[in-house]
C-alpha cells in the first residue's frame, strides 16, 4: 500500500475525531491522505489539525477561485487511488445516493471515477430509517463499499448500530480495497436462486412470502467478485441486477425450477431463494370477487417443485457442490439438520426469521453453517454482502480441495 493516494472526506459527526487517528495509522503504512471537510465536520474537527496530520492543505469550499485554480474539484475527484467518506452521516448518503452535489464534498463523490468507501455514523434510528436504508441499498448497487457501523453506546447516550468502525477497521477496508484482487473462483460455473415465488391465485392476487432478495442477490455478487461465471434466477424483487452477472427474472417456483436446470452443468448451486412450498391448484382466469352473502372461495393447493432436492438429486448433472438455506422459526438448528439429510444437498445456512429478528428484507443477516460431515459453524452477525463473501472464500476453498 506505500504511495497509495487517499481522498478523505470528512463528514459532520461526532465521530469525525476518529479521522485524525485514521490519517495517523494510515500513514505509518505509507497512505497519502488529502482531506476535504463539509462545513459541518469543522464544527467536530478543525481543518488544522487534518492539515498538521497529513501534512496537506484541506480543501473546503466549492467556490474558492484560488483552490479552484490550484487543483479544481474534478480533478481533486479523481487525483487519488481511493475515495473514503468518514464519517458518513445520513445526510452525506443521502446525497450520494441521489446525486446532490450542492458542496465540495458532494460534488467531488459525484465527479469521482474512484472505488469510495463509506464509514458510516448516525443515531440508531437514523440508520434503520427507511429513508437511510433505501440510500444504503441504493449505494451498494452503484459500487460503494461499506465499513460499519458497529454496535454499542453512542455520543446520544442510546445503544444500537451507529458506531462508526474504528481506525483499524477501516485501514484494514482500505487494504482490502487497494490490494489486487484475487479470483479463487476463476473458471468456477455457480448458479444462485434468490427472493420469493409469487404463485398466481387470479390475475391480481397471488401467494408470496417476505423474502426481499437482498441474500441472494448478494451471494451472486460476490461469487462473482470472485471470479466465478454466476447465472441468478430470481423471483420478483425490488433490487438492481448485480453487476457482471447473467439475471434469470422469473415468476413462479416452477419457472424458476426450469430456468435452474436449463443452467445445468454448473460447478456450485446455492440455492437462496425463498420459493412457495405451495401454489393454488388452479388460477381462476378473472379476479375472484366478493359476493355478498356469500362465503370466501376455499383456495385448493397443491405442492411446488423442490427446487433444492432436485438439483441435488440430479442424476447426470449434479453440481459438485449444492448449498441451500433454511429460513426457519423455533428449533434452528434441529430443522436445519433435518433439511440437510432430507435435501442430500452438501451444505445448509440456517437462519432464524422470527418476528422481529430482522432478516427478511433487512440488510443483515446471522448464519449456522452446517455441512455433511457434521460441521457446524455459528457466523456472527453480518452485513448480507459480507456473508456472501465469506461464502464465496468457503466455496473457493472447497472447489480448490476437489480440483486437488
Amino acid at each position: 500500500m506505500p504511495g497509495r493516494r487517499i481522498l478523505l472526506v470528512v463528514g459532520g459527526g461526532i465521530a469525525a475525531y476518529k479521522c485524525l487517528e485514521l490519517i495517523r495509522r494510515g500513514r505509518e503504512r505509507g497512505l497519502t491522505f488529502r482531506c476535504v471537510t463539509t462545513r459541518a465536520a469543522e464544527q467536530f474537527v478543525t481543518p488544522l489539525a487534518l492539515e498538521s496530520l497529513s501534512g496537506h492543505r484541506v480543501w473546503r469550499d466549492l467556490f474558492a477561485l484560488g483552490e479552484e485554480a490550484e487543483m479544481g474539484h474534478i480533478r481533486l475527484s479523481r487525483d487519488a487511488d481511493l475515495v473514503v467518506v468518514a464519517p458518513a452521516t445520513a445526510d452525506l448518503l443521502a446525497k450520494m445516493a441521489n446525486g446532490h452535489a450542492d458542496d465540495l464534498a458532494s460534488t467531488l463523490l459525484l465527479a469521482t471515477d474512484k472505488p469510495v468507501l463509506a464509514a458510516p455514523a448516525m443515531n440508531p434510528r437514523m440508520w434503520e430509517h427507511p429513508a437511510t436504508r433505501r440510500n444504503v441499498a441504493q449505494l451498494r448497487t452503484d459500487g460503494v463499499a461499506f465499513v460499519g457501523p458497529e454496535p454499542g453506546e453512542l455520543a446520544c447516550g442510546e445503544q444500537g448500530f451507529g458506531r462508526m468502525a474504528e481506525p483499524q477497521a477501516i485501514l484494514e477496508a482500505i487494504e482490502a480495497l487497494l490490494a489486487p484482487r484475487a479470483k479463487p473462483l476463476a473458471g468456477v460455473r455457480a448458479l444462485v436462486t434468490s427472493g420469493p415465488t409469487h404463485e398466481p391465485i387470479d390475475p391480481v392476487r397471488y401467494l408470496a412470502n417476505r423474502s426481499s432478495g437482498r441474500q441472494g442477490h448478494a451471494i451472486a455478487a460476490a461469487l462473482a467478485e470472485a471470479g466465478a461465471e454466476v447465472e441468478l434466477v430470481t423471483g420478483p424483487v425490488a433490487l438492481a441486477d448485480p453487476p457482471g452477472v447473467r439475471t434469470e427474472h422469473v415468476e413462479t417456483a416452477r419457472e424458476m425450477l426450469e430456468r435452474c436446470l436449463d443452467a445445468l452443468p454448473v460447478d456450485v448451486a446455492v440455492c437462496a431463494a425463498a420459493v412457495c412450498d405451495w401454489r393454488p391448484a388452479r388460477t381462476a382466469a378473472s379476479k375472484l370477487k366478493k359476493e355478498e352473502g356469500c362465503p370466501p372461495p376455499v383456495l385448493e393447493l397443491e405442492e411446488n417443485p423442490d427446487i433444492l432436492r432436485t438439483l441435488a438429486t440430479h442424476p447426470r448433472s449434479r453440481p459438485r457442490l449444492v448449498i441451500g438455506f433454511a429460513a426457519e422459526t423455533g428449533d434452528v438448528l434441529a430443522m436445519a439438520r433435518s433439511k440437510l439429510a432430507r435435501k442430500n444437498c452438501d451444505w445448509i445456512l440456517a437462519n432464524d426469521v422470527s418476528p422481529g429478528s430482522g432478516v427478511f428484507g433487512g440488510e443483515r443477516n446471522r448464519i449456522l453453517w452446517l455441512r455433511r460431515d457434521g460441521t457446524i459453524e455459528a457466523w456472527p452477525e453480518l452485513d448480507k454482502l459480507e456473508v456472501g463473501r465469506r461464502l464465496a472464500k468457503l466455496i473457493a476453498e472447497e472447489l480448490g480441495g476437489a480440483r486437488a
